[in-house]
Protein backbone atom coordinates (compact mmCIF):
# COMPACT_ATOMS: atom_id res chain seq x y z
CA UNK A 1 0.00 0.00 0.00
CA UNK A 2 1.33 3.20 -1.27
CA UNK A 3 2.32 5.91 1.42
CA UNK A 4 2.81 9.80 1.44
CA UNK A 5 6.63 9.01 1.70
CA UNK A 6 6.26 7.14 -1.54
CA UNK A 7 4.39 10.09 -3.20
CA UNK A 8 6.60 12.60 -2.21
CA UNK A 9 9.51 10.31 -3.77
CA UNK A 10 7.74 10.23 -7.22
CA UNK A 11 6.67 14.03 -7.05
CA UNK A 12 9.43 15.51 -6.01
CA UNK A 13 8.30 17.21 -3.14
CA UNK A 14 8.26 17.28 0.29
CA UNK A 15 5.70 14.65 2.52
CA UNK A 16 4.54 17.59 4.46
CA UNK A 17 3.52 19.35 1.33
CA UNK A 18 2.23 16.09 0.03
CA UNK A 19 -0.17 15.44 3.16
CA UNK A 20 -1.34 19.32 3.37
CA UNK A 21 -2.02 18.96 -0.51
CA UNK A 22 -4.00 15.39 -0.58
CA UNK A 23 -6.06 16.89 2.57
CA UNK A 24 -6.83 20.10 0.40
CA UNK A 25 -5.33 22.40 2.49
CA UNK A 26 -6.30 26.06 1.09
CA UNK A 27 -3.96 27.85 2.93
CA UNK A 28 -0.89 25.96 1.25
CA UNK A 29 0.88 28.24 -0.94
CA UNK A 30 1.86 25.99 -4.10
CA UNK A 31 1.55 25.98 -8.03
CA UNK A 32 -1.78 24.55 -9.93
CA UNK A 33 0.99 22.08 -11.46
CA UNK A 34 2.43 20.73 -8.64
CA UNK A 35 -1.17 19.95 -7.12
CA UNK A 36 -2.20 17.96 -10.21
CA UNK A 37 1.07 15.76 -10.35
CA UNK A 38 0.57 15.10 -6.70
CA UNK A 39 -2.74 14.02 -7.22
CA UNK A 40 -1.62 12.27 -10.23
CA UNK A 41 1.01 9.91 -8.58
CA UNK A 42 -1.25 8.97 -5.37
CA UNK A 43 -3.76 7.94 -7.73
CA UNK A 44 -0.98 6.06 -9.96
CA UNK A 45 0.30 4.20 -6.97
CA UNK A 46 -3.38 3.80 -5.34
CA UNK A 47 -2.63 5.64 -2.64
CA UNK A 48 -5.72 5.53 0.24
CA UNK A 49 -6.29 8.85 2.48
CA UNK A 50 -6.12 7.45 6.34
CA UNK A 51 -9.76 7.80 6.98
CA UNK A 52 -10.67 5.83 3.77
CA UNK A 53 -8.60 2.63 5.18
CA UNK A 54 -10.49 2.90 8.18
CA UNK A 55 -13.46 2.83 6.60
CA UNK A 56 -11.99 -0.18 5.09
CA UNK A 57 -10.97 -1.35 7.95
CA UNK A 58 -14.40 -1.12 9.61
CA UNK A 59 -16.43 -2.59 6.98
CA UNK A 60 -14.45 -5.35 6.90
CA UNK A 61 -14.76 -5.75 10.91
CA UNK A 62 -18.72 -5.73 10.23
CA UNK A 63 -18.48 -8.58 8.16
CA UNK A 64 -16.75 -10.40 11.03
CA UNK A 65 -18.43 -13.26 13.62
CA UNK A 66 -16.65 -13.63 17.17
CA UNK A 67 -17.61 -16.69 19.44
CA UNK A 68 -17.23 -16.56 23.01
CA UNK A 69 -16.45 -20.02 25.12
CA UNK A 70 -17.29 -19.54 28.79
CA UNK A 71 -15.94 -22.45 31.27
CA UNK A 72 -18.05 -20.93 34.26
CA UNK A 73 -22.20 -22.03 33.85
CA UNK A 74 -24.67 -19.25 33.88
CA UNK A 75 -25.24 -19.81 37.79
CA UNK A 76 -21.62 -19.84 38.30
CA UNK A 77 -21.33 -16.10 36.18
CA UNK A 78 -24.20 -15.36 38.97
CA UNK A 79 -22.56 -16.65 41.93
CA UNK A 80 -18.81 -14.80 41.44
CA UNK A 81 -19.36 -11.44 38.86
CA UNK A 82 -15.15 -12.38 37.81
CA UNK A 83 -16.53 -13.77 34.79
CA UNK A 84 -19.39 -11.93 34.23
CA UNK A 85 -17.01 -8.36 33.41
CA UNK A 86 -15.09 -10.40 31.54
CA UNK A 87 -17.58 -11.33 29.00
CA UNK A 88 -19.31 -7.70 29.36
CA UNK A 89 -15.90 -6.54 28.42
CA UNK A 90 -16.42 -8.72 25.31
CA UNK A 91 -19.64 -7.43 24.29
CA UNK A 92 -18.18 -3.77 24.96
CA UNK A 93 -15.08 -3.82 22.50
CA UNK A 94 -16.59 -5.70 20.44
CA UNK A 95 -18.90 -3.06 19.76
CA UNK A 96 -16.66 -0.32 19.86
CA UNK A 97 -14.64 -2.04 17.20
CA UNK A 98 -17.31 -3.02 14.70
CA UNK A 99 -17.03 -7.18 15.31
CA UNK A 100 -20.19 -9.18 15.55
CA UNK A 101 -20.34 -11.12 18.41
CA UNK A 102 -22.49 -14.11 17.81
CA UNK A 103 -23.13 -17.23 19.58
CA UNK A 104 -21.86 -17.41 23.27
CA UNK A 105 -21.13 -20.95 24.65
CA UNK A 106 -21.02 -22.43 28.05
CA UNK A 107 -19.63 -25.30 29.79
CA UNK A 108 -16.77 -28.07 29.97
CA UNK A 109 -17.12 -30.01 26.39
CA UNK A 110 -18.17 -28.02 22.74
CA UNK A 111 -20.99 -29.24 20.54
CA UNK A 112 -19.32 -30.55 17.46
CA UNK A 113 -22.35 -28.91 15.47
CA UNK A 114 -21.43 -25.84 16.17
CA UNK A 115 -19.13 -23.86 13.29
CA UNK A 116 -19.04 -20.76 11.16
CA UNK A 117 -17.05 -17.92 13.46
CA UNK A 118 -14.26 -16.07 12.05
CA UNK A 119 -12.54 -15.72 15.17
CA UNK A 120 -12.87 -17.06 19.26
CA UNK A 121 -12.41 -16.28 22.66
CA UNK A 122 -12.18 -18.81 25.48
CA UNK A 123 -12.64 -17.65 28.76
CA UNK A 124 -11.67 -19.86 31.93
CA UNK A 125 -11.25 -23.84 32.65
CA UNK A 126 -8.58 -25.78 31.33
CA UNK A 127 -9.32 -26.73 27.23
CA UNK A 128 -7.00 -28.50 25.00
CA UNK A 129 -6.33 -26.66 21.46
CA UNK A 130 -7.36 -29.77 19.91
CA UNK A 131 -11.02 -29.43 21.31
CA UNK A 132 -11.27 -26.35 19.60
CA UNK A 133 -11.60 -28.23 16.37
CA UNK A 134 -15.18 -28.67 16.32
CA UNK A 135 -15.52 -25.12 16.04
CA UNK A 136 -13.94 -24.54 12.17
CA UNK A 137 -12.19 -21.35 13.15
CA UNK A 138 -8.77 -20.49 12.07
CA UNK A 139 -6.36 -21.42 14.86
CA UNK A 140 -4.65 -18.29 14.30
CA UNK A 141 -7.61 -16.44 15.54
CA UNK A 142 -8.38 -17.81 19.10
CA UNK A 143 -7.57 -16.08 22.26
CA UNK A 144 -7.38 -17.87 25.13
CA UNK A 145 -8.44 -15.63 29.03
CA UNK A 146 -7.74 -16.76 31.85
CA UNK A 147 -6.73 -20.36 31.65
CA UNK A 148 -4.15 -21.97 33.52
CA UNK A 149 -2.15 -23.35 30.68
CA UNK A 150 -2.69 -21.58 27.52
CA UNK A 151 -1.36 -23.02 24.42
CA UNK A 152 2.18 -20.60 23.55
CA UNK A 153 1.14 -20.37 20.04
CA UNK A 154 -2.03 -18.73 20.71
CA UNK A 155 -3.18 -15.19 21.47
CA UNK A 156 -3.96 -14.94 25.61
CA UNK A 157 -5.09 -12.61 28.09
CA UNK A 158 -4.29 -13.19 31.91
CA UNK A 159 -4.32 -11.53 35.55
CA UNK A 160 -0.88 -11.73 37.30
CA UNK A 161 -2.25 -13.65 39.78
CA UNK A 162 1.59 -14.23 41.17
CA UNK A 163 1.34 -10.66 41.93
CA UNK A 164 -2.26 -10.41 43.23
CA UNK A 165 -1.59 -12.88 45.93
CA UNK A 166 1.87 -11.59 46.67
CA UNK A 167 0.31 -8.23 47.63
CA UNK A 168 -2.57 -10.02 49.56
CA UNK A 169 -0.12 -12.31 51.68
CA UNK A 170 2.58 -9.27 51.81
CA UNK A 171 0.28 -7.14 53.77
CA UNK A 172 -1.44 -10.08 55.72
CA UNK A 173 2.85 -10.94 57.19
CA UNK A 174 3.35 -7.28 57.11
CA UNK A 175 0.81 -7.14 59.59
CA UNK A 176 2.77 -10.08 61.86
CA UNK A 177 0.31 -12.98 61.06
CA UNK A 178 1.88 -16.00 60.76
CA UNK A 179 -0.80 -18.11 61.15
CA UNK A 180 -2.60 -17.48 57.69
CA UNK A 181 -5.60 -19.58 56.12
CA UNK A 182 -7.10 -19.78 52.63
CA UNK A 183 -10.65 -20.33 51.16
CA UNK A 184 -11.26 -20.27 47.35
CA UNK A 185 -12.99 -22.51 44.48
CA UNK A 186 -11.75 -25.95 43.50
CA UNK A 187 -10.50 -26.27 39.73
CA UNK A 188 -7.42 -27.28 38.24
CA UNK A 189 -5.10 -25.31 37.89
CA UNK A 190 -6.22 -22.88 40.18
CA UNK A 191 -3.91 -20.03 40.50
CA UNK A 192 -4.76 -18.29 43.88
CA UNK A 193 -4.14 -21.08 45.66
CA UNK A 194 -0.87 -22.08 44.02
CA UNK A 195 0.62 -18.92 44.65
CA UNK A 196 -0.67 -19.27 48.40
CA UNK A 197 1.21 -22.36 49.07
CA UNK A 198 3.86 -21.02 47.23
CA UNK A 199 4.49 -17.52 49.42
CA UNK A 200 3.86 -19.12 52.40
CA UNK A 201 6.22 -22.30 51.95
CA UNK A 202 9.47 -19.51 51.28
CA UNK A 203 7.83 -18.05 54.34
CA UNK A 204 7.96 -21.46 56.46
CA UNK A 205 4.17 -20.84 57.55
CA UNK A 206 2.31 -22.93 55.50
CA UNK A 207 0.03 -25.54 57.10
CA UNK A 208 -2.05 -27.34 54.96
CA UNK A 209 -5.18 -27.36 57.27
CA UNK A 210 -5.53 -23.99 56.72
CA UNK A 211 -6.84 -24.80 53.38
CA UNK A 212 -10.42 -24.90 52.04
CA UNK A 213 -11.61 -25.23 48.39
CA UNK A 214 -15.00 -25.19 47.48
CA UNK A 215 -17.81 -23.56 44.90
CA UNK A 216 -16.96 -20.23 44.31
CA UNK A 217 -20.04 -18.53 46.19
CA UNK A 218 -20.88 -16.93 49.76
CA UNK A 219 -23.18 -19.79 51.05
CA UNK A 220 -19.34 -22.11 50.61
CA UNK A 221 -17.72 -18.88 52.03
CA UNK A 222 -19.48 -19.22 54.88
CA UNK A 223 -19.48 -23.12 55.08
CA UNK A 224 -15.22 -23.12 54.91
CA UNK A 225 -14.61 -20.31 57.49
CA UNK A 226 -16.51 -22.44 59.80
CA UNK A 227 -14.71 -25.27 59.53
CA UNK A 228 -11.84 -23.64 59.95
CA UNK A 229 -13.17 -22.14 63.40
CA UNK A 230 -14.58 -25.29 64.31
CA UNK A 231 -10.50 -26.56 64.18
CA UNK A 232 -8.49 -27.11 67.45
CA UNK A 233 -6.50 -24.63 66.70
CA UNK A 234 -7.57 -20.71 64.83
CA UNK A 235 -5.35 -19.03 62.06
CA UNK A 236 -5.67 -15.04 62.58
CA UNK A 237 -5.86 -14.48 59.03
CA UNK A 238 -7.31 -15.71 55.78
CA UNK A 239 -7.06 -14.66 52.55
CA UNK A 240 -10.39 -15.21 50.34
CA UNK A 241 -10.04 -15.81 46.52
CA UNK A 242 -12.63 -13.96 45.82
CA UNK A 243 -15.28 -11.45 46.98
CA UNK A 244 -18.22 -13.31 47.35
CA UNK A 245 -16.24 -16.09 49.43
CA UNK A 246 -15.18 -13.19 51.58
CA UNK A 247 -18.57 -11.96 52.05
CA UNK A 248 -19.60 -15.64 53.37
CA UNK A 249 -16.90 -15.94 55.36
CA UNK A 250 -17.40 -12.45 57.44
CA UNK A 251 -20.95 -13.64 58.12
CA UNK A 252 -19.32 -16.79 59.38
CA UNK A 253 -16.99 -14.37 62.06
CA UNK A 254 -20.16 -12.66 62.89
CA UNK A 255 -22.13 -15.32 63.47
CA UNK A 256 -19.64 -17.18 65.27
CA UNK A 257 -18.69 -13.85 67.80
CA UNK A 258 -15.08 -13.94 66.12
CA UNK A 259 -14.33 -10.20 65.81
CA UNK A 260 -12.82 -8.66 62.73
CA UNK A 261 -10.15 -7.72 62.17
CA UNK A 262 -8.99 -8.11 65.84
CA UNK A 263 -9.16 -11.46 65.97
CA UNK A 264 -9.75 -12.42 62.77
CA UNK A 265 -8.04 -10.25 59.57
CA UNK A 266 -9.46 -10.91 55.80
CA UNK A 267 -8.19 -9.70 52.97
CA UNK A 268 -10.47 -11.08 49.19
CA UNK A 269 -10.23 -10.68 45.75
CA UNK A 270 -11.71 -8.40 42.84
CA UNK A 271 -13.02 -5.75 44.80
CA UNK A 272 -16.62 -5.91 43.77
CA UNK A 273 -18.94 -3.11 44.10
CA UNK A 274 -20.17 -3.87 47.62
CA UNK A 275 -16.61 -4.49 49.44
CA UNK A 276 -16.11 -0.81 51.12
CA UNK A 277 -20.28 -1.37 52.30
CA UNK A 278 -19.53 -4.47 54.01
CA UNK A 279 -19.09 -4.66 58.21
CA UNK A 280 -16.21 -3.81 58.11
CA UNK A 281 -15.34 -2.68 54.94
CA UNK A 282 -13.38 -5.37 52.58
CA UNK A 283 -9.91 -5.11 51.79
CA UNK A 284 -8.92 -6.81 48.71
CA UNK A 285 -6.76 -7.22 45.67
CA UNK A 286 -8.36 -5.10 42.69
CA UNK A 287 -8.72 -7.23 39.69
CA UNK A 288 -9.19 -5.09 36.40
CA UNK A 289 -11.59 -8.85 34.18
CA UNK A 290 -13.30 -6.29 32.73
CA UNK A 291 -10.55 -4.91 31.09
CA UNK A 292 -9.14 -8.56 30.06
CA UNK A 293 -12.28 -8.56 28.21
CA UNK A 294 -11.25 -6.00 26.23
CA UNK A 295 -7.72 -6.63 25.82
CA UNK A 296 -9.05 -9.94 24.28
CA UNK A 297 -10.85 -8.76 21.39
CA UNK A 298 -8.39 -6.22 20.70
CA UNK A 299 -5.69 -9.26 20.20
CA UNK A 300 -8.42 -10.54 17.96
CA UNK A 301 -9.43 -8.07 15.65
CA UNK A 302 -5.30 -7.59 15.24
CA UNK A 303 -5.21 -11.50 14.07
CA UNK A 304 -8.13 -10.84 11.84
CA UNK A 305 -6.10 -7.89 9.77
CA UNK A 306 -3.17 -10.36 9.99
CA UNK A 307 -0.95 -10.00 12.78
CA UNK A 308 1.09 -13.52 12.37
CA UNK A 309 3.01 -13.50 16.01
CA UNK A 310 1.60 -14.64 19.01
CA UNK A 311 0.82 -11.84 21.70
CA UNK A 312 0.09 -12.40 25.48
CA UNK A 313 -1.13 -9.59 28.01
CA UNK A 314 -0.70 -9.52 31.56
CA UNK A 315 -3.04 -7.60 33.55
CA UNK A 316 -1.65 -6.07 36.76
CA UNK A 317 -3.81 -6.38 39.98
CA UNK A 318 -4.19 -3.42 43.36
CA UNK A 319 -4.42 -3.59 46.70
CA UNK A 320 -7.22 -1.82 48.58
CA UNK A 321 -6.54 -1.89 51.95
CA UNK A 322 -9.76 -1.33 53.94
CA UNK A 323 -10.69 -1.62 57.68
CA UNK A 324 -11.16 -5.72 57.36
CA UNK A 325 -7.41 -6.27 57.80
CA UNK A 326 -6.68 -3.73 60.00
CA UNK A 327 -4.24 -0.61 60.05
CA UNK A 328 -0.99 -1.24 58.53
CA UNK A 329 2.02 -1.67 60.94
CA UNK A 330 4.47 -0.72 58.03
CA UNK A 331 5.95 -1.48 54.22
CA UNK A 332 4.92 -4.72 53.44
CA UNK A 333 7.53 -7.23 52.68
CA UNK A 334 8.57 -7.41 48.78
CA UNK A 335 7.28 -10.25 47.50
CA UNK A 336 8.32 -11.80 44.76
CA UNK A 337 5.82 -10.89 41.77
CA UNK A 338 7.53 -12.26 38.71
CA UNK A 339 5.59 -14.77 36.01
Amino acid sequence: MATIKDIAREAGVSAATISRVLNNDLSLSVSEETRVRIFAVAERLGYKPARVRQLKRTAERASKTVSLLLWCSIEEERDDPYYGAIRRGVEVRCEELGLTLGQTLRGRTLAPSVRGSDGLIVVGGDYDASQLDPLHTDQNAVVFVDQYNEPAEFDSVRLHFRQAVGQALGHLIGLGHRKIAFIGGAGAGERRVHHFERVLREHGIYRPEWVRTGRWNSADGYRMMAELLAGPERPTACFAASDPLAVGALRALHDHGVAVPGEMAIVGFDDIEMAPYLQPPLTTVRAYPEQMGRAAVTLLAERLEGREAPSHSIIGTKLIIRESSGESSGQSPQLSQEE
